[in-house]
């Protein structure tokens, strides 16, 4: 079982996985910042004037982690936090580049994995 799994026993809480974003973990994570412990409302409307690439991805995640809690599990869309973003390291794609003098240089192309939790506060 899963990091993610395990918070998700709460039955309040609902998460969604999106596998093998073509980004760095590090470019996702500025973007994971800029939602995490934001309603969310408040976050689709982040993400939606966010000039970044990777933020349609992370839109896409939130509105079906949002549609899972709402079809699944019953829970009152108004009433739904991001509680976590976690971001990880998925596999890295290597290419060869030829270089100057017969030499040749790695070119390395990562992707990474996100996972959005989203629970429901009554407050």
């Amino acid at each position: 079982m899963s990091k993610a799994e395990k918070i998700t026993k709460n039955k309040n809480s609902v998460l969604a996985k999106v596998k093998s974003i073509r980004t760095s973990p590090r470019k996702l994570n500025i973007v994971a910042d800029a939602i995490r412990k934001l309603r969310a409302e408040d976050a689709l409307i982040q993400l939606e004037f966010m000039k970044r690439r990777v933020a349609n991805d992370v839109k896409a995640c939130l509105q079906s982690a949002i549609a899972n809690a709402e079809n699944n599990n019953n829970l009152d869309i108004d009433s739904l936090w991001v509680s976590r973003v976690l971001v990880g390291k998925s596999f890295v794609m290597k290419r060869v580049r030829p270089r100057a003098r017969g030499r040749s240089s790695r070119i390395h192309k990562p992707f990474s994995n996100l996972t959005i939790i989203i629970e429901e506060r009554k407050e």
